[in-house]
Order: C-alpha cells, then structure tokens, then sequence
C-alpha cells in the first residue's frame, strides 16, 4: 500500500490568462458612478425602473467589491491553522452576493407591484438616455471579465452579471422611448419587473453553484463518474473507490482516492500510473491530488470500492 499526496498550490482548475484584479477595480469605478446616476436622474424624474435598476447595479458594485477582497486573501499564504489559506473566502462571497442579490430582486418586484396599483407618469426620454449610458458602462465593465469568465466562479458571475446588466439598460431604453410616445403610466414598474426576472435567472444559478461549493459539493463543470472511469483506463488500475471531489475555492479543486492496482504491478510501476492519473485530474481542473494505492488481494472489500 502506498500513500500520496500532491498539492500544486499555484496551478488553477483552468488558469486565469490574466489578473482579474484590474478588472475588478475598473468595474467598480464605472459601476459606482453609474449608480449615483441613476439615483440622481431617478429620484429627479420619479422612475422606478432607474432606482430599481440602481439599487441592483449597487449590489454588483458590492459584490465586486467582495470578489475583489476575496481575490486578496486567495494569495494569503497557508498556515498552521488555515493549511489551504483563505481560499474558501471566494466561495462565502459568491455565495453571500447571490443571498443580496435575491433579497434585492423581492425589493424589486415589491416597489414594481406597488406602483402598478399607483401608476405615475415620467419622462420616457431622459429615461432612455440614463439608461443608454448604462448600456456602455456595462458593456465594457462586463468585456474586462470576458477572458477571464471560465477560470474563476467570481470572475463568471461578474462578467454574467454586468452582461445582464447591459441587456437590462438596452431594455429599459426600448421601454423609455415607447413612454415617451405613448405616456402610458405602467410601462415604468413593468419594466422594473422585467429587471427582477431577468436577474433572477443567474442570480439562482449564482445562488446554486456556490452553495454547492460551500457544503463540498462536486464542482457543476465535473462528473464524478466520467473521472472514475478515466481513471480506470490507466494502465494496471483494476478499481477505484472512496473517491472525493471538492472546491478548496472557486478556482482549485482538490481530490482523494484509493486506487487499486492489480497484483504483480511493482512500485515502479505503481508510481507510473499515479503519475498519469494525475496528469489526467489536471486536465480536468483537478490541481490537488491526495492519492492511495493498494493491490487487488488487499483491496477494500466493500460493495462501494470499485
């Protein structure tokens, strides 16, 4: 029997091409006048599409905000106490961002019905330029995370954020322009509904994803039994069994395993084989490998080991 352990402490699932740190500055600046903006223009013209869009625009700048601290303590070193570091900070962020977010989709959808009962009338026009500014601040916001989207839950749900945030402005534009000619009162808190449903689609997903990180969940984009069976292609591996996959944080992840190689196979061998299997976990976004080796005849008895 043998004992492994592999930790490749700087090698992401799939490595970022980029620091998003950057990124996530300027997404913060842009978004953060953005948001004063729309407050001024829709508190002046009594809009609650804008101060609906506003107060959803100032969550992302919070949860960029976070994604960025979180992005900080990710490179904190391991310690004594914290032997992975704080790496598991960029899960509780996406995972808090998803809870404020949909705590401000009910605030939404609230104001909206409201003012359906109480209709009032506002300037479609201004509506519409506010909102066009808003087009072009989340557009390029969203474009700094693009690269980026794949490697990082955080860097995905920002660029999905903003990108929905650009289609939401592009959507309020429509609506202010069709206010502006036809005066009809309730197109305001219906588009403010609008916002909340197309949020809230990516927000569950957001929502999802991290709380299965949190609770050491497998990863959405892995399948433990596709890696099971790549596994068991390696050369003198007969079973595989006690297998655990989890997120250390929303960029590593980590597994361990017992494998059982079959009888006769040297430790020269053995060492071989595990080294494939590891090449192999790399490819799939697995950087941290704790791997257990065992020959057949000594093999875990149980239903569950092969």
């Amino acid at each position: 029997m043998g004992h492994d352990h592999s930790h490749h402490d700087h090698h992401h699932a799939k490595p970022l091409k980029s620091d998003p740190g950057f990124a996530f500055k300027m997404g913060i600046g842009l978004n953060l006048a953005f948001v004063l903006l729309e407050v001024i223009a829709g508190l002046y013209l009594h809009s609650l599409s804008l101060l609906s869009d506003a107060g959803h625009n100032l969550a992302d700048v919070a949860a960029l905000f976070l994604s960025l601290l979180a992005l900080g303590l990710m490179k904190v070193s391991p310690n004594e106490r914290y032997t992975y570091g704080y790496k598991k900070t960029s899960i509780l962020v996406a995972l808090f961002n998803a809870a404020v977010l949909l705590l401000s989709i009910g605030a939404i959808f609230y104001e909206s019905i409201h003012r359906l009962l109480h209709p009032e009338l506002v300037k479609g026009d201004m509506i519409a330029w506010v909102a066009g500014v808003g087009i072009m601040i989340n557009f390029i916001s969203a474009m700094l995370f693009m690269k980026m989207k794949d490697g990082d839950l955080n860097v995905k749900s920002a660029y999905l954020h903003l990108l929905t945030d650009a289609l939401v402005s592009a959507g309020i534009v429509v609506g202010g322009i069709v206010l502006y000619f036809t005066k009809l009162a309730w197109i305001d808190p219906l588009l403010g509904i609008l916002v909340a449903l197309l949020i809230i689609k990516n927000t569950w997903t957001l929502m999802k994803d991290s709380l299965r990180l949190s609770l050491d969940g497998v990863p959405a984009d892995l399948k433990l039994q596709d890696i099971k069976e790549k596994i068991l292609k390696v050369p003198g591996i007969t079973g595989v069994h006690h297998v655990h996959i989890w997120a250390i944080s929303t960029s590593d992840n980590a597994i361990t395993a017992h494998l059982v190689f079959e009888q006769g196979f040297t430790q020269q061998q053995i060492a071989q084989s595990k080294a494939e299997v590891k090449h192999i976990l790399q490819h799939e976004g697995i950087g941290h490998a704790t791997l257990e080796t065992e020959l057949e005849e000594s093999a875990c008895k149980q239903v569950d080991c092969h």
